[in-house]
Protein backbone atom coordinates (compact mmCIF):
# COMPACT_ATOMS: atom_id res chain seq x y z
CA UNK A 1 0.00 0.00 0.00
CA UNK A 2 1.22 3.49 -1.11
CA UNK A 3 2.21 5.82 1.86
CA UNK A 4 0.37 9.29 0.95
CA UNK A 5 2.92 11.12 3.10
CA UNK A 6 5.81 9.90 1.28
CA UNK A 7 6.51 11.31 -2.47
CA UNK A 8 8.67 10.47 -5.32
CA UNK A 9 11.17 13.41 -5.81
CA UNK A 10 12.25 12.23 -9.81
CA UNK A 11 13.81 15.24 -10.37
CA UNK A 12 16.25 14.29 -7.12
CA UNK A 13 15.79 10.76 -7.90
CA UNK A 14 14.59 10.16 -4.30
CA UNK A 15 11.51 9.32 -2.37
CA UNK A 16 11.24 11.48 0.63
CA UNK A 17 9.43 11.69 4.12
CA UNK A 18 9.17 15.07 6.07
CA UNK A 19 9.32 14.30 9.58
CA UNK A 20 9.30 17.19 12.62
CA UNK A 21 11.10 19.49 10.11
CA UNK A 22 13.64 16.68 8.60
CA UNK A 23 13.49 14.60 5.45
CA UNK A 24 14.02 11.05 5.42
CA UNK A 25 15.09 9.81 1.61
CA UNK A 26 15.46 6.72 0.15
CA UNK A 27 17.65 7.34 -3.05
CA UNK A 28 17.80 5.39 -6.11
CA UNK A 29 18.35 5.20 -10.45
CA UNK A 30 15.82 4.25 -12.32
CA UNK A 31 16.56 2.31 -15.55
CA UNK A 32 12.95 0.26 -16.68
CA UNK A 33 12.35 -2.29 -15.72
CA UNK A 34 15.10 -2.26 -12.94
CA UNK A 35 14.62 0.75 -9.79
CA UNK A 36 18.81 0.25 -7.90
CA UNK A 37 18.05 1.60 -4.72
CA UNK A 38 21.12 2.87 -3.62
CA UNK A 39 21.00 4.41 -0.37
CA UNK A 40 18.36 5.32 2.50
CA UNK A 41 18.64 7.85 4.87
CA UNK A 42 17.22 8.91 7.95
CA UNK A 43 18.39 11.76 10.45
CA UNK A 44 19.44 10.81 13.51
CA UNK A 45 17.15 12.26 15.49
CA UNK A 46 14.60 10.22 13.27
CA UNK A 47 15.87 6.89 14.22
CA UNK A 48 14.65 4.08 15.65
CA UNK A 49 10.71 5.05 14.53
CA UNK A 50 10.31 2.83 11.50
CA UNK A 51 10.82 5.52 9.45
CA UNK A 52 13.25 3.72 7.23
CA UNK A 53 10.86 0.79 7.15
CA UNK A 54 7.94 2.80 6.35
CA UNK A 55 9.54 4.11 3.06
CA UNK A 56 10.86 0.42 2.13
CA UNK A 57 7.36 -0.41 1.88
CA UNK A 58 6.42 2.39 0.05
CA UNK A 59 9.38 1.49 -2.00
CA UNK A 60 8.74 -1.64 -2.72
CA UNK A 61 4.69 -1.09 -3.34
CA UNK A 62 5.59 1.64 -5.62
CA UNK A 63 7.66 -0.46 -7.28
CA UNK A 64 5.10 -3.21 -8.43
CA UNK A 65 2.51 -0.87 -8.87
CA UNK A 66 4.91 -0.06 -11.76
CA UNK A 67 6.22 -3.49 -12.65
CA UNK A 68 9.55 -2.53 -11.52
CA UNK A 69 12.18 -4.86 -10.09
CA UNK A 70 14.08 -3.73 -6.96
CA UNK A 71 17.79 -3.72 -7.08
CA UNK A 72 18.73 -2.96 -3.94
CA UNK A 73 22.61 -2.03 -3.20
CA UNK A 74 21.68 -0.29 -0.32
CA UNK A 75 22.82 -1.89 3.09
CA UNK A 76 19.28 -1.49 4.43
CA UNK A 77 17.26 -2.51 2.16
CA UNK A 78 19.18 -5.57 1.39
CA UNK A 79 18.58 -6.33 5.58
CA UNK A 80 15.24 -5.56 4.96
CA UNK A 81 14.19 -7.74 2.02
CA UNK A 82 16.24 -10.45 3.99
CA UNK A 83 14.10 -10.01 7.03
CA UNK A 84 10.74 -9.72 4.62
CA UNK A 85 11.27 -12.49 2.05
CA UNK A 86 7.28 -11.82 1.08
CA UNK A 87 9.04 -8.98 -1.03
CA UNK A 88 10.63 -11.60 -2.78
CA UNK A 89 8.65 -11.52 -6.06
CA UNK A 90 9.68 -7.63 -6.39
CA UNK A 91 13.05 -8.09 -6.17
CA UNK A 92 15.32 -8.97 -9.60
CA UNK A 93 16.40 -12.54 -9.73
CA UNK A 94 19.73 -11.91 -9.44
CA UNK A 95 19.47 -10.27 -5.87
CA UNK A 96 17.25 -12.96 -4.14
CA UNK A 97 20.22 -14.99 -5.41
CA UNK A 98 22.59 -12.78 -3.58
CA UNK A 99 19.99 -12.34 -0.53
CA UNK A 100 19.27 -16.02 -0.12
CA UNK A 101 15.70 -15.25 -0.59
Amino acid sequence: MLDPDIRDNAELKRYELAVDGETAVVTYNLSPPNLMITETLVPERLEGQGIASRLAKHVLADAKARELLILPVCPFFSAYLKKHPEHAEAVHPTYRGILGI
